[in-house]
Formats: structure tokens, sequence, C-alpha cells
């Protein structure tokens, strides 16, 4: 049943034009910072910006700060909102459960296949910055290369330290782990949202109403109570892997937050969807 979801996922043209959009906003940045020939000033714009013109190899990092706070959250709602409620607004849902398979398994391989498309659409996000990167800003030095004191003279961390070529790799490696984790984490409110309504686009824009509610509470200092259990609240945290050293603390707050999440409003979809009366 997995095979099945993920295959329906490959062949439907807006799952491409999503992952195409996604890494369409870092080309035109990347493009525009390059012909523009300067940085904005250290602190200003989006995380990593100002450094990406001195190296290109930290390209993949701007461009997953720039997609992460509202392009991504957005494919990952309309997927996830369209996974049950889809399903039911085409009739489709009645033959899918016709299958011995059972809903639970068919809501887990729903689950499954929205995993893959969020890690498939953001190491595409990473691939193709990266190759954009190199080509548009190169690199600001020989990775795994001593320098002056013995220093490495590859890539600057946020901290000011020099990261071999696979000390940045693992870097990535664990933010995008750490972003596909987050994005689960919303997809399961959304998916819960599928479960309780027949119309896709419903369940996705209530899935965006999640996200923008808890971006304005993240502004307000009224609402400091409740900020460290806001879904967005960590999201951001996936940049201190780029310091030095790795500041884990909201990192691991923010593993912890998600995975709560993903409990919680995926057991309330399967305990919804496992008693509904599927009518269409």
């Amino acid at each position: 049943m997995i095979l099945v979801e993920l295959r329906k996922l490959v062949l439907r043209p807006r799952v491409w034009v999503s992952v195409l959009l996604l890494c369409l906003l870092p080309a035109i940045v990347g493009i525009f910072l390059a012909t523009a020939d300067f940085a904005p000033p250290p602190g200003q714009g989006g995380a990593f910006l100002s450094a990406v013109v001195a190296d290109g190899a930290l390209f993949p990092a701007a461009a997953l700060a720039l997609v992460l706070p509202l392009f991504l959250p957005i494919a990952v709602a309309v997927t996830a909102g369209d996974s049950i409620a889809g399903e039911a607004s085409t009739g489709t849902l009645r033959y899918l459960l016709v299958r011995p398979a059972g809903r639970t398994r068919l809501l887990a391989a729903k689950m499954v296949a929205l995993a893959v498309y969020v890690t498939a659409a953001i190491v595409i996000v990473v691939l193709t910055s990266l190759v954009l990167g190199v080509i548009l800003f190169g690199t600001g030095g020989t990775p795994g290369v001593a320098g002056p004191g013995g220093q490495p003279t590859g890539v600057t961390s946020l901290s000011g330290q020099s990261l071999s070529s696979s000390g940045l790799g693992l870097r990535l490696l664990g933010a995008v782990s750490y972003i596909v984790v987050s994005m689960l984490g919303f997809a399961a409110i959304t998916v819960f949202l599928s479960t309780v309504t027949d119309s896709a686009l419903g369940a996705a824009l209530g899935g965006l109403a999640v996200l923008i509610t808890s971006s304005v509470l993240e502004t307000l200092d009224a609402a400091a109570s409740v900020k460290p259990y806001l879904p967005t609240h960590y999201w951001l945290s996936w940049i201190d892997f780029f310091r030095d050293p790795v500041l884990w603390r909201n990192i691991d707050h923010g593993m912890l937050l998600q995975a709560g999440y993903i409990v919680v409003f995926f057991g309330a979809a399967w305990a919804n969807f496992a008693t509904k009366d599927i009518t269409s």
C-alpha cells in the first residue's frame, strides 16, 4: 500500500510543480545576489545570505531558510490536506477501504508517503541550491586543507569557525532531518483535519490557519506562556547546527515538541478515521 501511495504522489503533476516552486525561490534570490554583486549586511536579510556571496557552499542553508517559514509549509499543507479528504471528494475512498488492508494501514501509508515527499522535496532543494551556489558564487576555500594556524580553509560556521566539507555535509544532514520532523509535525495536524472534512482545500486551509495563528502568537508578548508549545516555535532552530559547537538545547526541545504533535494528531486522525462513516 505504501508503494501505491508513493506512485500516486509521483504521478501527480502538482507534486512536481510544488517542488519546482520550492527550488525556484532560492534560485531567484541567488541570481539577484550574484548580479547585484553585494550581500545584505550581517544580521539583515535571510539567514546565511550575507555569507553565500563569499562561499556558495553555504547556499543550501540559505535556501532552507528561504523556503521554511512559508513556502514549504504551504506545499506540505496542500499535500497533507489532500491525503484523505482528496480521496473522499473524488469518490475513491470507499474503493480503497474495500481492500483488506484496513483503515489503519491506509492512514499509515499516507503518512509514510508524506514523509517521503517532504524528505525528497527538501533534498532536491538542497542539491539544486548547492549546484547553483557553487556556479554563482564559487567556494570560499579548499575544504580539508589546513590554513594559517592549522585551521581548515573550508566553509565558515556562524560562530566564525572553519568547517570541512564533511563537517558541512553532516550539519546539512542534521538540518534536513530536523526540518523533515518539523514538517511531519505540521503534516500530522493537517492530516487530522483531512479526516474530519471531505474538502481537500478546506483541510489545507485549516492547516494554513494553524500556521498563521502560530506565527502571529509568536510575535505577541502576551502569548509568552504558550510560545514553547506552538508548532512553529522551534522551526528555525535547525540553524543551530551551523554553530560551533552545535547548540543542542533548542534542537532537542524542537524534536520532542514535533514528536508530540505527530503522536497526538496522528492518533487523533486514526481515532476519527477508524470510526468515521464513509459515505463518499
